[in-house]
């Protein structure tokens, strides 16, 4: 039987594979009450409950966390992880593509933030946003991407100053490179024209690196690491090589940084 006092409600976005899969499978098995929420059913056995749900339909996302408030008296984590890829050049790329993967990337984050802070504020609970080191080293034909996660970060280290004198801490957790169905769902706009060829091999480069990622089980340690801590940091970086990376943009000249990325995903 669990210990009630012991174990934590977890709510994660887009459970039902990859690394929201990953992470929910994780807190599961450490004894955590893990409630995951996303469109589609996870497939075969998954270890956690499961709550069908659209992040970007608000109501339908309130409800949820209602549910499970209702069920079990309280919410201590909340981990927002759905998401989603767009690539190509940012003058093909269409009004939907860029409301989808703004609405679906951001603006559902934001809106799980604020429907969890009452709930996490009794608690004394965490927020978990997972970012992506393309947050700090921006990617050619990802612009959208790029930019939209590091908006999940900028906002959650704000987030994380206004909440904090509550008890409540907001983390980002910043993956590189995983071998997920992230790859292969990743929406793409190659067109005939100027950008193609170039836009072709930058993409082609990314699903190369990707596939040969670190396995999603890594992320999601780091998340339970970043959850159990004390006093944890706002920001978590998966991998030592993107640490590196983290750490040389930093002392690096931009101008350098950005010719290094030029020539490896804009060229």
């Amino acid at each position: 039987m669990k210990d009630k006092k012991a174990s934590k409600v977890i709510i994660i976005t887009g459970a039902s594979k990859g690394i929201g899969r990953s992470i929910a499978e994780l807190f599961a098995k450490k004894g955590h009450r893990v409630y995951g929420l996303s469109r589609s059913e996870p497939q075969g056995e998954c270890g956690f409950s499961f709550i069908r749900c659209d992040v970007t339909d608000y109501p339908a996302l309130e409800a949820a966390f209602i549910s499970v408030y209702e069920k079990e008296g309280a919410i201590d984590c909340v981990i927002n992880n759905a998401g989603f890829g767009i690539a190509g050049a940012v003058e093909e790329t269409t009004d939907e593509a860029a409301e989808k993967i703004l609405s679906v990337n951001f603006k559902a984050v934001e809106k799980a933030c604020r429907i969890a802070l009452p709930y996490l504020r009794e608690s004394k609970g965490r927020i978990v946003n997972i970012s992506s080191v393309a947050a700090i080293m921006p990617i050619a034909f990802q612009a959208y991407y790029s930019a939209i996660k590091s908006a999940v970060y900028t906002f959650s280290r704000a987030l994380d100053q206004e909440v904090r004198p509550f008890g409540v801490r907001v983390i980002s957790v910043l993956p590189g490179d995983t071998k997920t169905n992230f790859t292969a769902s990743r929406e793409t706009s190659l067109k005939e024209g100027d950008y193609k060829e170039r836009a072709t091999r930058s993409i082609s480069r990314m699903e190369k690196d990707e596939k040969n990622g670190a396995p999603p089980e890594k992320v999601a340690k780091t998340v339970l690491k970043a959850f159990v801590k004390k006093r944890p940091k706002t920001r978590y970086i998966v991998g030592f090589s993107y640490k590196l990376i983290a750490f040389l943009d930093r002392i690096l000249p931009t101008r350098l940084v950005d010719y290094i990325l030029y020539n490896l995903y804009a060229k």
